[in-house]
């Protein structure tokens, strides 16, 4: 059984580092993707372009197929599905939708697809010269699940302390991660299917140094006992993802900053990897109390 297709979203000011986060999503990943844009221009992809009825889109070597938005969303993202069957489409949100609404339309009238993560590019220098936020930065600093505080070298670290104080003002759970340039481990911002992006070293001396860990299982577990587990993850851990087996049968579990969820997915095992910062500490703990959402008496 094939799982839906995973969605992520990209939203954050103008000038605040969205293009360059895309074009490295585009360079590292590692399967076949689509980057849903209003223009594709900035990211400087050379190809054949091809005209569909809600979108234009060009291919890019690697697989990466960059389309720009010319009709309704939800209409664009089926003939994305259709015409490309990507394993993973990133929307770069400004401009397309405010934030909380393209969130509605992905959970309420797309059923083909899931919420993976909802990102927030931040500008700590713009931030500090001017902290005042309009209504579509705080609503964007509302939804996201990981928010990156980027062009960290222009400004002091009290001053970054500053501008994540801001954020945590609107949004208590986000991970928050100081960057230069966006660079940051794409194992934090994608999901299931960044299982294979190699680890990237932190962008500056303040960014954090996450840290991984797998659990693996033959044997079912309890949904139930398995659901509460989820619901107790500690803070360390940002990102957990893969694959679950139930009694009932196989799950994809994705877990982002709290949020997660379960989809039916055909598996024969329990495979699992945890991302996140400070995780040492509460591995063991992790592991036992997963260990125990066991079924006893399965082979």
């Amino acid at each position: 059984m094939s799982s839906k297709t995973p969605i992520s979203l990209v939203t954050g000011s103008l000038g605040s580092g969205k293009t360059t986060l895309l074009r490295e999503i585009i360079e590292s990943f590692p399967g076949r993707l689509a980057v849903l844009m209003n223009e594709f221009g900035e990211i400087g992809i050379d190809g054949r372009l091809l005209r569909g009825r809600n979108l234009e889109m060009v291919e890019h070597t690697g697989g990466c197929v960059c389309c720009s938005l010319s009709g309704e969303f939800e209409a664009a993202v089926r003939e994305i599905l259709d015409k490309i069957e990507p394993d993973l489409i990133v929307v770069e949100a400004t401009g397309v939708a405010e934030a909380d609404a393209l969130v509605f339309d992905i959970e309420d009238s797309l059923p083909e697809v899931r919420l993976d993560g909802i990102l927030c590019i931040v500008d700590g220098y713009a931030s500090v010269r001017y902290p005042s936020l309009g209504y579509t930065a705080r609503t964007q600093l509302e939804v996201a699940d990981v928010v990156l505080i980027n062009k960290t070298d222009l400004i002091k670290p009290e001053e970054v302390r500053r501008v994540e104080d801001q954020v945590r003002r609107f949004n208590g759970r986000a991970v928050l991660v100081p960057t230069v340039r966006c660079r940051v481990d794409l194992r934090v911002l994608l999901g299931i299917h960044s299982l294979g992006l190699p680890r990237r070293a932190p962008a500056s001396q303040d960014q954090p140094a996450f840290r991984s860990f797998v659990y693996r299982a033959e044997r079912p577990l309890d949904e139930a006992k398995f659901r509460q587990w989820a619901s107790d993850l500690p803070l360390s851990v940002y990102r957990a993802k893969g694959f679950v087996r139930f009694a009932s049968g196989g799950m994809l579990f994705n877990y982002v900053a709290g949020r997660w969820d379960l989809e039916v997915f055909a598996g024969d095992r329990t495979e699992l990897v945890f991302i996140g910062v400070g995780t040492d500490a509460d591995r063991e703990s992790i592991l036992r109390r997963l260990e125990g959402c066991g079924i006893q008496d399965a082979l």
